[in-house]
């Protein structure tokens, strides 16, 4: 699907507008997350998944907590 996006203001922010196609393709609505990754094929995006990064922010809360006994175990 190749579709331009516009770009809009949003404050002191920047925007797009997705077409109600894309959205469903995606299976999002508005307020949902979408996932950006760089790929060596350009930028995806993804539905977000809650639970994920619930566990992602665990997982960086103890990182940050433990840095030195993670450092002393990748020894």
């Amino acid at each position: 699907m190749n579709k331009p996006l516009k770009l809009i203001p949003i404050g002191n922010s920047t925007g797009a507008v997705f077409p109600k196609e894309l959205l469903q393709e995606l299976g999002v609505h508005q307020g949902d997350m979408l996932i950006v990754t760089r790929t060596p094929e350009g930028i995806e995006l993804r539905a977000g998944d809650a639970d994920f990064e619930a566990e992602m922010e665990i997982m960086r809360d103890v990182m940050r907590r433990r840095r030195s006994a993670l450092r002393e175990l990748a020894k």
